[in-house]
């Protein structure tokens, strides 16, 4: 008897008698996503409030649904009619790092043909541009693996207290065969297509900055009205600033790529965004093609000639008027951004399978 009643309940759960297949039991479909914009910090609310880099993207493009996601940072925002899902990661590589990895596991999505953007503010080396301006990075570099020794205590004939992880001098040559993800090179070929389709694009500029980049003398670059360009990408959980650091920004980069990347942007998270997204590209979860990375000018990396990098950082950042471009760069981050997004969006049946060319 006992056997007969389990027999009558596996035919009222499975719907089959015994002997018979298990029917396929429904699942649920999955949220398509064409493109994931990445922004890495919000200063309060996502909309209505004073903005940081999520919230022009929340408003303007909209993404106007908000989808609950516990295991991140905050909760997702999306557009489904434009299947663009929106993030904050948390600020710091660490936080970056652990958000996109919860999101590419999240089995509600369906990440196989998407394109994701990072797009956030940064420090830029005066040498390159100008506060205002938007960089379209290829290389993305670590600034943390390494071996530190105090500046007090530097060799006489070594360029830097920064050493290479497992190497004992400064620019230890050859490099690693595994550079541990010390360096990442996105796709060149996304990453032209993405600068030629946005190299026009008037971004904002006001007397302010217009005043402050006039202090910075002897780089023209640095003077310019703010503009789009090609640059690479220094993420370090330290936040540093001052001469002496730019330069070891630029040899570290040049080190890394083997002279074939350019310092121009500094920020803290995108090396620990890549390792997430490289792992999750080895288990089929995403194309590692299809990321780009924006990064837009809040500030210079450096001083201007005539004060310390003390007073310059102490200038900027800690006498509460906050970064003097901080707005203009979230501007640009979403003038320039969106376009690519909208172009990917709208014309879905040409980017789905075909990677953008130049």
């Amino acid at each position: 008897m006992k056997y007969i009643l389990l027999a009558i309940a596996a035919i009222v759960l499975w719907g089959c008698a015994p002997g018979e297949t298990t029917p396929a039991q429904p699942t649920e479909e999955k949220i398509p996503v064409k493109v994931v914009v990445l922004a890495m910090f919000e200063l309060g609310e996502a909309t209505g409030d004073r903005p940081g880099e999520f919230q022009y993207w929340a408003e303007r493009l909209p993404l106007d649904s908000v989808i609950s996601f516990p295991q991140g940072y905050r909760d997702l925002r999306y557009n489904a009619d434009k299947q663009v899902l929106g993030m904050v990661t948390g600020i710091g590589t660490a936080r970056a790092a652990a958000s996109v990895m919860a999101l590419g596991l999240d089995e509600r999505f369906d990440f196989s043909n998407t394109y994701w953007l990072v797009a956030g503010i940064a420090g830029v080396d005066p040498q390159d541009a100008s506060v205002g301006s938007a960089a379209w990075a290829e290389w993305v570099i670590d600034g943390d693996l390494s071996h530190e020794i105090d500046a007090r205590e530097i060799p006489d004939d070594w360029q830097t207290g920064y050493v290479p992880l497992r190497s004992a001098t400064p620019y230890e040559q050859p490099l690693p065969e595994d550079n541990e993800g010390a360096a990442f090179q996105l796709n060149p070929s996304l990453v032209e297509w993405a600068y030629q389709l946005t190299k026009d694009t008037p971004l904002d500029d006001n007397e302010n900055i217009t005043n402050f980049r006039a202090l910075y003398k002897g780089h023209p670059n640095a003077q310019r009205p703010p503009f789009v360009l090609k640059g690479d990408q220094l993420a370090a959980m330290t936040y540093w600033h001052g001469k002496l650091m730019n330069q070891w920004a630029n040899d570290w980069t040049d080190y890394w790529t083997q002279g074939e990347g350019n310092f121009v942007t500094s920020a803290m998270e995108d090396t620990g965004t890549l390792t997430s997204l490289s792992f999750l590209s080895k288990a089929n979860k995403v194309d590692l093609d299809r990321v780009m990375v924006l990064r837009t000018a809040s500030n210079y990396t450096m001083q201007y000639e005539g004060i310390s990098a003390a007073e310059s950082l102490s200038g900027e950042k800690l006498k509460g008027k906050g970064y003097t471009a901080f707005l203009p760069s979230l501007e640009a981050a979403y003038k320039v951004g969106s376009q690519v997004v909208n172009e990917i969006s709208d014309n879905w049946d040409k980017y789905q399978n075909e990677i953008p060319q130049p």
